[in-house]
């Protein structure tokens, strides 16, 4: 007897690449995938306590949204059509002084996390001010999660400086080690915001303890072209010379880069956090996606915050980035919907480290999936289920997810979240920001 056995009318496993299954199934036990094989074989070999039949669904990996800012979804909306700069420095800044505390962490990232599972996002890598308020909430949700708590220099909600947030992460990430969905990594806020002696504090204790670091990096050529004025050195460069670039590294944005930029994200085995509506949004340039795959980068894919998206909808991230890449490029080939799924899947587990656990249905894996539901009107007549999935479907069509082997989201109502509560809760907080409360 095993705990789950999964009839799907697609199965899509991402890894083996380029491979899509007809009417096989699923099969699940003790939250690890145990064996996908056609559905007569299923039947006769396996008793399940549950058994689904998804008759026109295709079945995923969870998806895996490498770079978010949770909590922000309580500014979704709130400082629009506004340069970064501007947005960072008039709006959102002053507005976290005043409102964010442990009670807004805690109320948006649990509005992250539902819109996120209610999406087909079964992981998702954070960085906020909190971050244990958002731990607390992905281990009571059952998301799978990276919390990449900030460092800053100069004072912030969460800490008095560097040193302050450094103390506090390390203490967050103790209170974790023995958690199997949620891992605790280092995540200086950007090249102008932390200085050299931090960035190289930062890089002895990653090296020592083997932890991930996640930055903000090359998001707008104004911040390169700064650098260069004020140091001689594109931010890649003084990564690399403070020892902060390398396989353990995720590199955020990176829209404005050159050959050498790229030469030094390739040699380093660094990866890359593609966040393409956040940068079309807020006019922060293009990531050279095709530029990059094919100099062998791993590039995965981010929603960044809602306050600058405004969506946590991976799908619609994995659309815009196709699209994206084929008018940067040039070329229509670029970034094929495969290619595109294994970004928002695989790809962006192994940016997180993660890729041994989850991001593909391979047996002894993590049993992290997501249904889409593909039988409607807007996705008929349907002749390829991954162009569908890419160029077609979006959060809305996802009707189940589950991770570890845990149901999440059953027919699109959330197990572990209650939604009345969740909007409640955001509405609250739309009236205390507007002075209304």
């Amino acid at each position: 007897m095993i705990d789950t056995l999964i009839h799907a009318r697609w199965i899509i496993p991402v890894v083996p690449e380029q491979k899509v299954y007809e009417n096989c199934s699923l099969a699940i036990d003790k939250g690890k995938i145990i064996g996908l094989l056609p559905s007569p074989e299923a039947a006769a070999r396996f008793e399940a306590s549950e058994e689904i039949h998804l008759d026109q669904h295709a079945l995923i990996p969870g998806l895996v949204n490498t770079h978010n800012h949770a909590a922000m979804t309580l500014l979704r909306g709130f400082a629009d059509d506004r340069p970064l700069m501007e947005w960072l420095e008039n709006h959102i800044w002053p507005n976290e002084r005043k409102w964010v505390d442990p009670e807004f962490a805690t109320d948006g990232s649990r509005l992250a996390v539902a819109e996120m599972l209610r999406s087909g996002t079964t992981t998702f890598s954070d960085q906020y001010f909190f971050p244990e308020a958002t731990a607390q909430v992905a281990r009571e949700t059952g998301v799978r999660a990276q919390i990449a708590f900030p460092v800053i220099d100069f004072p912030t909600p969460w800490s008095r400086n560097s040193e302050d947030a450094l103390q506090k992460g390390l203490a967050l990430r103790d209170d974790y080690k023995a958690n199997e969905r949620i891992d605790v990594v280092f995540a200086p806020h950007a090249p102008y915001t932390v200085g050299d002696a931090t960035l190289e504090r930062i890089a002895v204790y990653a090296a020592e303890a083997q932890i991930a670091v996640q930055m903000h990096l090359h998001e707008t050529a104004t911040e390169v072209e700064r650098a260069l004025a004020e140091t001689g050195e594109r931010p890649t460069e003084r990564l690399l010379r403070l020892g902060l670039l390398g396989p353990q590294t995720l590199c955020v944005h990176m829209t404005a880069v050159n050959e050498r930029d790229i030469e030094l994200l390739q040699s380093s085995g660094a990866h890359v956090a593609h966040c393409p509506r956040s940068n079309l949004k807020l006019a922060s340039g293009f990531c050279p996606t095709a530029r990059l795959l094919q100099a062998g980068v791993n590039v995965a894919l981010g929603t960044d915050g809602a306050a600058s998206n405004n969506s946590l909808d991976l799908f619609t991230e994995a659309n815009t980035a196709a699209l994206l890449a084929k008018a940067v490029s040039g070329d229509a080939a670029a970034l094929p919907a495969h290619q595109v799924l294994a970004m928002a899947t695989i790809n962006g587990a192994r940016a997180l480290g993660i890729d041994q656990i989850t991001g593909s249905l391979e047996t002894g894996k993590s049993a992290d999936l997501a249904a889409i539901h593909l039988g409607q009107l807007e996705q008929q007549p349907l002749h390829d289920p991954v162009s569908q999935l890419i160029y077609t479907a979006a959060g809305h069509n996802v009707s189940d997810v589950w991770v570890a082997g845990r149901r999440l989201l059953r027919d699109r109502q959330l197990q572990t979240i209650n939604e009345i509560e969740v909007i409640q809760r955001a509405q609250q907080w739309r009236a205390r920001i507007a002075g209304q409360a």
